[in-house]
Parts: C-alpha cells; structure tokens; sequence
C-alpha cells in the first residue's frame, strides 16, 4: 500500500459507508428530489373523472374529524367521490356528528360502525375492512382522522396516480405512495420528526420510483379493491396490530402488482406531530414493528442504509483515537457533510419539509441514534396497541 494511504482497516471500513451513503444519496435520493414536477391539478389528467371513495378510520377522534371531514367533503374532484367514515367503537360524539354530516352531504358521505371487534383480530384492520367493503367505487383513497389534505386539490392529483407515468411503461397503477408532512413548530423534537419523516420519505418514495416499491403511509396511500382482494385483505398479517399499510404494500407487490408514486406538494397530507418525546416513541415503536415482516431484499436494502449510517459513527469515534488519522478522516467528513446537506436540502424542498441546513448533520446524528435505540427496544417489549 501506498506509504500516504491510511493503513487501518477501520479507515477502509468508514470509507466504504460513506461510500454506501453516496450510492444511496446519488442513485436513490438526489435524482428522486430532482424529477420533474407532476402535471399541475389545473391540467387535464388522465381518469379525472373516475370515482372514488375516500376512506377514513377513527376512534375517539371528534375533534380531528371536526377539522378534516369538511375538507374532504369539499375537495374539488370532477368526478363522483364518496367519504366513508369508520366509526371504530369510539365513545365520545362521532355517532352524532356523522349523522348531522350525512344529513348535508347525503350522497357523498357514509358511516361504518364498529361495534366490536372479533378476538385475535387487529382491530384498526378489522374495521378497515369494513369500511372497504362498504365502499361504493373501485379506487380507494386513505388517510388518518389526526391529517388534513394540504389542498382542495388532493384527491385529484393522488387518484391520477392510477394512470400516471410513475405506474410503468404502458400500465395503470395499482397503488399509489403519497407523502405526508407534519406541521412545523418550534423546537429540536419538531425538526426531529421532520427530518426523520423526511429520510423515511426519501427511501419509499425513491425506492419506488426505481421500481422497488416497499412500503407506503396510511396517512397517505391509495389502492384498488382489486388489489385488495388479490392480497386477500389483510389476512397475512390481520392478527398484527402495525402494518395496515406497508405490509399490505409488500403483499399487494408480491401479488405483481404496480406501485406509482405522487410527491409534489398539493397532494401531500398535513399531520400535527407527537408534543411530547414519549408520545413520538410510542408512535415510532408501533410503525417500526412491522418491519421484521418485510420481503428479505426490502430488508437488505433499507437495512444496508440504516447500517453505513449508523457504524460510520462508530467508526468515526473509535478512529478519534488516532491522532495520524484526524486530517484524512477530517476531509472525508467535510465531504460527506457537504452530500448530505445538498441531497437532503433538495429532498426538503422537494417534498415541502425544508429544514435548516446547519441544522442537517445534528439531526442525522439524533435520528440514527433513536432508530438503534427503538429498534433494541422491540427486542424485548413488542406489545403494541391500537389507540
């Protein structure tokens, strides 16, 4: 070797991570942030008039639904559209307030009740099946009671998604992957949220845009009855309280069935993020629980990601030790600092979730931290429950 290359086989192993990030950044992240703009809501789409039905399942949420019901009723959509409301055992006024709403909007708007729920049954899934089922039209749009659509223009853009290019050369779609953001409020957990809802993003949305499709948000997805019943509902996974939409993503693709991808800002959702950090660990405990039930090359991929991040810190820490080091490993840092800022700066901006730059590298390290650390924790506390 070359008497100006470092001879330490922990120098080789951090280079090939960041390395890995690169691949990852510049393959995946970079040319994702960087694709064109989606035809704009104004523009003539493809199917703009193709019914759909909106489904929503809540429990104990009137206040959230107070705020969302309206503006899903009001959408501007050509075509005909359906709410359907999953009332899922709540004991406060959802009963009376859906009824006063089917009162107004008689065509457009249905109540599913549920008053119990089978044993061994998840029961938010449960009644997503119910709701499924009730629904009049073929194509099925999702989202939580706690989001609101960013726009009036929402369900259109996301229903294109069943034509659009993102479906494949020559092929409708049969599910479409949205994003959905969290509202921006002061404070270091906020950027949290942000930044790690941003990096989720980041992987499903691009990952499918290549072609490898993994995983979609609840608070954010649509699907076909047809795909539905292909997976057989949730029957693989229906004693499982997580993954009412990513391991139905994964069934629905091991089914061959195509995944298309709508990201640009009017048909994002809106969420208000957890106040606190032990609600924002609960909420990242049940969505990482699923994970375990992903395809092995879903889990490779996402798990390469997470590990080159993760043991560059390592790595980094245990080469701090090496004083003959700290100029090399100090240029490869400054590099590597400067990928990240760029890649994640036009990932913000492309998906609405801007983020202060100098704020990036802190955030990177808080979120590779809590990924181990709730990770670890699953290993020895998995139950979980529908709220």
């Amino acid at each position: 070797m070359p008497p100006y290359l470092p001879k330490s086989p922990v120098f080789w192993l951090l280079l090939a991570c960041v390395l890995t990030q690169f691949y990852y950044w510049f393959h995946y992240f970079g040319p994702f942030a960087r694709r064109p703009a989606e035809a704009p809501a104004d523009a003539p789409g493809p199917d703009d008039h193709a019914p759909v039905s909106i489904v929503v399942c809540a429990r104990n949420e009137l206040e959230n639904l107070r705020r969302l019901l309206p503006l899903l009723l009001r959408q501007d959509y050509p075509g005909p559209f359906e709410v359907v409301l999953i009332d899922d055992r709540s004991r406060d006024d959802t009963q009376q307030y859906a009824q006063q709403l089917g009162q107004y909007y008689a065509e457009r708007f249905r109540l599913v009740t549920v008053k119990s729920t089978p044993d061994g049954f998840a029961p938010k899934k449960y009644a997503l099946t119910l709701g499924i089922k009730a629904a009049r039209h073929p194509r099925l749009l999702f989202t939580d009671a706690d989001c609101i659509p960013a726009t009036n223009q929402w369900l259109r853009l996301m229903q294109r998604g069943f034509g659009g290019p993102g479906a494949g050369a020559g092929s409708a779609a049969d599910l479409v992957l949205g994003f959905s953001a969290y509202a921006e409020a002061p404070g270091l957990l906020n950027r949290l949220i942000r930044y790690e809802t941003l990096l989720t993003a980041a992987q499903y949305l691009s990952f499918a845009w290549r072609g490898r499709p993994y995983m979609g948000v609840g608070r954010n997805l649509a699907y076909t009855r047809a795909t539905f019943a292909a997976t057989k509902g949730f029957a693989s996974h229906i004693r499982r309280l997580s993954g009412d939409d990513d391991l139905l993503v994964q069934d629905a693709v091991a089914q061959g069935r195509r995944a298309a991808v709508v990201a640009d800002a009017p048909a994002h959702t809106l969420s208000v993020p957890a106040a606190t950090w032990a609600a924002w660990w609960a909420q990242k405990r049940r969505h990482l629980s699923a994970g375990s039930r992903y395809r092995a090359a879903d889990r490779g991929r996402i798990g390469a990601f997470v590990l080159a991040n993760t043991l560059l810190y390592v790595l980094t820490v245990a080469l701090a030790f090496s004083p003959e080091l700290w100029v090399t490993l100090a240029v490869v840092w400054v590099l590597r600092t400067l990928a990240l800022i760029r890649v994640y700066g036009l990932l913000g901006r492309r998906l609405g979730q801007p983020l202060p730059l100098v704020w990036l590298p802190l955030l990177d390290v808080l979120y590779f931290a809590q990924y181990v650390t709730i990770s670890l924790s699953l290993l020895f506390k998995r139950p979980l429950r529908w709220k």
